[in-house]
């Protein structure tokens, strides 16, 4: 077999075999004494083929791409994927991150005595079993000084540990031995990730998705959910999740982020942030009592994106419910409603900004028109999206022509407002 990455072909350094594995295949390789020890384990695995170099000189064959056709996969009824904690955590890969000294112990002590008791994690549902968390940076005095503050009664079923081996120094067969004596578990909490890693002068990318890919091939293959906690860098970002310490290989093959952050490092209340590709984006608003994080409000995608819309057009769709139409200007429309205050300027711009999204799946539809002496706005009651005389309005929303000649029945309607925009 042909290794042009190695240094020599009977070399047994793990950071030999390491380099090869990621140059070779793709993947990353955990570090045995010798690459081809780690050939012929995950041959038994049937995570990877390879065929030594005959001996009449054929080249290396790899198995066979396993595809599925689209008609397949329309019609044949796959599993979907399952959560230990009902669309929060779902099995796979997670990375739980937050600042240092921010409470994310507390809360993943949490999270393990609720999965391993079958209790609810706030208002959400837990899929119960065993759980083992490995508190790398705590003892088991800590630990305990932390059940008493947490709960009365504990379960069997969850399991500590301080100590473990690193990610190329046979963390993965650790975990595997785990599982041999506790088949039954469902979520393994790793805290905190830079305990199990190795330093390393390789690419930061590579050994960032190497390592998580490492863990996340793990729980695919049992059917589990591991939980690595980490931290953020300390530079501002407008999202949140660009906060993660270290290269977007970690978020990048993680199945699901989570960032916990605070206002002031003083403050009682922080918020997590959650996204993933099973996990639709959601926020939690935290309060930290009694040594508990407690749920105080939690919004999701569809809410956070409702909270957006200006609470005007609220007041418009309640507007129109007892009308099938209304037609004037902007000014004339706020005075209807008996609305206060100045929003003449930007409530066409609302209008026309959530037309096809909100305003629509409440059963209005907005038109508009621009005559050469002010605005005409239309509110029609449509059922089931876009009225049927929608049609009649092509091109209102595009820029007006030059030319347009006005309908006299307007001309005193749209008088005030072109008096007020000049």
């Amino acid at each position: 077999m042909s290794l042009p990455f190695a240094q020599s072909v009977h070399s047994t350094g793990r950071e030999n075999a390491a380099q090869v594995g990621v140059e070779l295949y793709g993947l990353a390789v955990p570090t045995y004494p010798c690459f081809f020890a780690w050939v012929n384990k995950f041959k038994e695995d049937k995570c990877l083929c390879v065929t030594k170099q005959s001996k009449n000189g054929g080249r290396d064959s790899v198995q066979q791409l396993q595809t599925v056709d689209a008609d397949t996969l329309l019609y044949e009824p796959l599993e979907k994927p399952s959560f230990v904690v009902d669309s929060l955590i779902p099995t796979g890969l997670s990375l739980f991150c937050g600042s240092q000294k921010i409470g994310k112990s507390w809360l993943m002590l949490k999270l393990c005595l609720c999965v391993s008791q079958g209790l609810p994690l706030w208002d959400m549902p837990t899929l119960e079993g065993d759980v083992l968390y490995l508190c790398l940076e705590d003892t088991f005095c800590r630990i305990q000084d932390r059940l008493f503050r947490l709960t009365d009664e504990a379960s069997g079923r969850l399991h500590f540990a301080v100590a473990s081996c690193k990610l190329s120094d046979g963390l993965i067969m650790q975990l595997g031995d785990y599982l041999k004596a506790y088949p039954d578990s469902r979520l393994i909490v790793i805290d905190t990730l830079q305990k199990i890693r190795t330093a390393s002068k390789d690419n930061a990318y590579a050994n960032d998705y190497g390592d998580i890919s490492l863990l996340k091939d793990f729980a695919d293959r049992h059917s589990l959910s591991v939980v690595v906690v980490h931290h953020i860098r300390k530079q501002n970002d407008s999202d949140v999740f660009n906060k993660v310490s270290g290269t977007t290989g970690l978020t990048g093959s993680a199945d699901a982020t989570f960032v916990l952050e605070k206002e002031s490092r003083a403050s009682d209340t922080a918020k997590l942030y959650v996204t993933g590709r099973d996990t639709p984006y959601q926020e939690f608003m935290l309060r930290f009592r009694d040594c508990s994080w407690e749920l105080v409000e939690r919004q999701t995608q569809e809410q956070l994106a409702a909270a957006e819309i200006p609470s005007a057009l609220f007041r418009v769709v309640e507007y129109m419910r007892d009308k099938e139409e209304w037609s004037g200007t902007a000014t004339e429309l706020l005075a209807a409603m008996g609305e206060r205050g100045d929003l003449s300027t930007v409530i066409t711009k609302w209008l026309n900004e959530y037309r096809s999204t909100f305003l629509s799946e409440n059963g209005v539809q907005y038109d508009y028109k621009r005559k050469y002496n002010g605005r005409k706005i239309t509110l029609t009651k449509c059922v089931g999206g876009w009225h049927d005389s929608h049609d009649r309005h092509d091109g209102s929303f595009g820029m007006p022509p030059r030319a347009v000649t006005a309908d006299t029945n307007t001309d005193t309607v749209l008088s005030s407002e072109a008096e007020s925009a000049r």
